[in-house]
């Protein structure tokens, strides 16, 4: 097996911008693009192969064949044939809908799906920028309600002014919300289940008013007020620091100007490496190699034993595999 590269997916929701085709140095013959699905394995945005002799194929393909030998044993037990991360950027030119995500319990039981539970890396935010994650007080299923029919939902939520580098980690349940201004990168469970609370009173591309979930969400909020919602880590360069670690992924930042060995075997379970800035060369332990830049993104199937990353200068990667229980 060999180190993977994928064909981006591009999406264009009324809030998208321009900053993602700058941040990947591409010509994007595309407006007002929100989103570049970089691996997913959601039904009818399945990502494509883009390197090697398995270029062309699905994920799901993959899945099918290889199995545990791409995504390690305990992965492969939990998840099944679903390969369990979606990894995108997302650019908010305008504010992103108020917004909550079902648990596993949920999502299964009313969608047949996984639920929702994801981090934020922000690349970029424009001067007063910030997102919306959690409650500034705890309120009531019934308060709730309330709030979305007179337009005050916003009122009790909290808005965290961001800058390049911060993290929040959001589990499903946790109400929230990227602002205008904000570019980031999303970890997440593979899954697209989206309930949206409030929209602004916005109308889309046809002049019809966004749908709200209103009543399905209300059983998927947790309405408990957190302190400290952002995470707080200390960067070190040429070290894997811990960003966020959770039962779905554990993500790390490499801040990298030598080389680093990183051992895939340890975790059973495969890698994802997101280039953030610069360049490198990740080469594999049996001789496959990519080389990855600022905004492209690369799986490691759990069957190599270990890649080590060369950096062409500094260069920063984001990267994310599923741990050990």
């Amino acid at each position: 097996m060999y180190i993977l590269k994928f064909q981006d997916i591009y999406k264009t929701p009324i809030w998208g911008g321009s900053k993602i085709g700058t941040f990947k140095g591409k010509t994007l013959d595309l407006s007002s693009v929100g989103e570049s699905w970089e691996i997913s394995a959601v039904e009818g945005d399945l990502s494509i192969v883009a390197n090697g002799v398995d270029a062309g194929k699905t994920i799901a393909e993959l899945m099918a064949r290889d199995g545990e030998r791409l995504v390690g044993a305990h992965v492969a037990r939990y998840f099944g044939t679903t390969f369990p991360l979606l990894v995108k950027f997302i650019d908010a030119h305008d504010n992103l809908s108020i917004q909550v995500h079902p648990d596993d319990k949920l999502a299964r039981e009313r969608h047949n799906a996984f639920g929702k539970t994801e981090m934020w890396y922000v690349i970029d935010a424009e001067p007063g920028a910030g997102l919306y994650s959690g409650f500034s007080k705890a309120i009531t299923p019934e308060e709730y309600v309330e709030r979305v029919a007179n337009n005050t939902i916003m009122d009790v939520l909290q808005f965290h002014p961001v800058h390049p580098g911060d993290v929040f980690y959001l589990p499903s349940g946790r109400i929230h919300a990227i602002g205008s201004g904000v570019f980031i990168a999303e970890i997440q469970q593979t899954s697209n289940i989206t309930y949206r609370i409030f929209d602004y009173n916005r109308v889309d591309k046809s002049g019809n008013p966004r749908e709200l979930h209103t009543e399905l969400a209300k059983d998927a909020i947790d309405y408990k007020m957190y302190d400290n919602l952002k995470m707080e880590y200390i960067p070190i360069k040429n070290q894997a620091v811990e960003l966020v670690d959770c039962p779905y992924f554990t993500t790390t930042l490499l801040q990298l100007d030598i080389p680093m060995e990183r051992p895939i075997a340890l975790y059973d379970s495969f890698m994802v490496y997101v280039c953030m800035r610069g360049s490198a060369r990740i080469t594999a332990d049996n001789g496959t190699w990519v080389d990855v830049k600022q905004g492209e993104t690369c799986l490691v199937p759990a069957e190599i034993g270990s890649v080590k990353v060369h950096p062409n200068m500094y260069t920063e990667l984001l990267e994310s595999y599923v741990r050990k229980d």
